[in-house]
């Protein structure tokens, strides 16, 4: 900043002159301590709102960390398989990972208890994806059509109707011998068929997401296949499972883990807000059926 004499004060006597500079040069060198001051506040202020935005960031990071911690600890449930993963929106980021893959299989059984209200369709309780093969082997309802289950990418259409916002048991069971395939609902078996994805072993080190359909391994997935509700007891065996096992399990006679991937809580992730909590009983989840 600097102040300049009006070019008429050159007439006035040089004592007045004199004064009048001093003043000014007084005045200029208030103004320049102003804005230095000035500038430090905003410095400080600028120092002060990054020191608060670290102090923020380093307040979340250690939040997720113990997060973290606590997910990775000791299971919080009653045993190991005592959990469900609620899935609460349909979303493109709310899901389940198992952290198992599969082997190499010539036959299956997948059995889970699920509890959906959604409409229309519940969505994909869940979908393993090879590479090479995003459709290796998904249980799907979307939009108006009926629940699919699609084994590499070939689909059978199957007569379950879950969509009642109450728990039901479901059971998939198929072999790759004439691709036969059998759907248990609530223990009861109501649709069977062949000639799905015949001769076709399924491909192992994939990935299983529950809760999401997968176009990529692992990924892409689009919220309007999503499911929402509420998953657990999610087994899957390397063999066909007889009727009378699917119909023990389904009315809580007994407890049987899949022996390829068993329901256990170390072996299951949760993502983007999806949460795990205390399961009902199984005989609790009976009633409401």
């Amino acid at each position: 900043v600097q102040l300049r004499t009006n070019a008429s004060s050159a007439g006035l006597p040089s004592d007045f002159r004199e004064v009048l500079q001093q003043r000014l040069g007084e005045l200029e060198r208030q103004l320049l301590r102003k804005v230095a001051e000035l500038e430090d506040e905003k410095s400080l202020l600028h120092n002060e709102t990054s020191a608060h935005r670290q102090k923020t960031e380093s307040a979340l990071n250690a939040l997720l960390q113990r997060v973290t911690e606590l997910e990775r600890g000791n299971s919080a449930f009653k045993s190991p398989d005592a959990f469900k993963v609620s899935l609460p929106l349909r979303t493109n980021y709310l899901y389940g990972k198992v952290k198992k893959t599969l082997p190499e299989l010539y036959a299956f059984t997948i059995c889970l208890w699920l509890r959906s209200s959604a409409s229309p369709g519940i969505g994909t309780p869940f979908s393993y994806a090879v590479p090479g093969q995003a459709n290796e082997i998904v249980l799907i309802e979307w939009g108006n059509n009926p629940i699919e289950l699609l084994i590499n990418d070939k689909v059978a259409q199957l007569p379950l109707f879950v969509s009642d916002g109450k728990w039901h048991h479901i059971c998939i069971t198929w072999t790759t011998r004439d691709g036969m395939w059998e759907a248990f609902q609530d223990g009861e078996k109501l649709g069977t068929g062949e000639n799905l994805a015949p001769w076709h072993p399924i491909k192992p080190g994939g990935v299983i997401i529950l809760g999401q359909e997968q176009d990529t391994v692992g990924g892409r997935f689009d919220a309007t296949q999503a499911f929402v509700g509420e998953l657990s007891q999610f087994n899957i065996w390397d063999r066909v499972l007889r009727a009378q096992e699917i119909i023990n399990i389904a009315n809580c006679s007994t407890n049987m883990p899949g022996n390829i991937i068993p329901w256990v809580d170390n072996n299951v992730d949760v993502y983007g807000g999806a949460s795990k909590w205390p399961v009902e009983t199984c005989e609790e989840r009976l009633l409401d059926l």
